[in-house]
């Protein structure tokens, strides 16, 4: 089975077995702009190259934006020109004979932190992945909840400031203007990674702006909270790497904002799968829909 994570910059795709073990992978460059187009184009060529011998059964793909109930179609991708309505699946179906599954992206990395991460050991859950923007995934009951549409669960998407910066959802002040990486090297004119190593090495500029993001991460945070009260927040995507300058003032910020009865046994875990987890739940989204019972 291939799994296959579609981000803005990159495109990953693994080859994994009903264990979930990765057989093969490949990274390639996103195109751009990453018309829809342009896209199967380059996943077409990149599958080709993955799985010369043509092993895989099927493809399962996680898309940045919500896609519809029967996995069929990428509602939209608010941070990819172009992309609405797109009936992704079944134009890869048409191009490369197999079957095909989408799903949101940060809905595919939940699965795989579900089966095989840090989402294991819980059965009401959220993740959040804090990466070119920022991505959410709800678990209940053990189970992904996608809401009657398949658009449920765009966390990042909440409310965080009413007269914040315009946000290509059409909210304005989203957490996701305030936490992804996209916004941080906006404000900063720096990477994630460069403003870690910066505030690592003592700069006071850089360790302010990351307590500043811890605050501004847990506010988000405590609304989510007060709605799910869930057992585990996830927190994966690139900027997660830097929760170690972040997350004790993330969780002051819930622990003042937020009622016990609200967080009780709450617990803040980084997400264990890294890059692999949009691949693997991809994988696992199409090995469901192709009947497989996994366990």
């Amino acid at each position: 089975m291939i799994g296959i994570d579609l981000g803005g910059t990159a495109i990953k795709l693994g080859c994994f077995d009903v264990l979930g073990q990765c057989l093969a992978s490949l990274e390639v460059a996103t195109p751009q702009p990453a018309t829809p187009e342009a896209v199967m184009s380059t996943l077409v060529e990149a599958i080709s190259k993955l799985d010369p011998e043509e092993v895989a059964i099927a493809l399962g793909i996680g898309t940045p934006g919500p896609a519809d109930a029967a996995g069929r179609i990428a509602r939209i991708a608010i941070n990819l020109p172009d992309w609405q309505e797109v009936p992704l699946a079944d134009r890869l179906e048409a191009l490369t004979g197999k079957p095909t599954a989408i799903g949101n992206d940060a809905n595919c990395a939940a699965l795989g932190e579900a089966w095989l991460g840090a989402g294991r050991p819980y059965q009401n859950w959220i993740l959040l992945t804090l990466g070119t923007g920022v991505g959410g995934a709800i678990f209940l009951n053990r189970k992904l909840f996608v809401g009657q549409s398949g658009a449920a669960g765009e966390l990042g998407l909440i409310t965080l400031r009413p007269k914040g910066p315009p946000c290509n959802s059409g909210n304005a002040g989203s957490l996701e203007q305030y936490a992804s990486a996209r916004s941080i090297q906006r404000r900063t004119g720096l990477t994630a990674a460069a403003l870690a190593a910066k505030a690592r090495g003592g700069d006071q500029a850089a360790i302010a702006f990351w307590q500043q993001y811890g605050q501004d991460l847990g506010a988000g945070l405590a609304s989510l909270i007060y709605v799910l009260t869930p057992e585990a927040i996830v927190l994966g995507g690139g900027v997660s790497a830097s929760a170690d300058l972040f997350l004790p003032t993330a969780q002051n910020e819930l622990e003042q904002r937020v009622m016990a009865t609200s967080r009780e046994s709450l617990v803040l875990v980084p997400a264990s799968l890294g890059n692999r987890a949009g691949m693997l739940g991809a994988a696992r989204l199409a090995w469901e829909r192709m009947g497989f019972q996994l366990t």
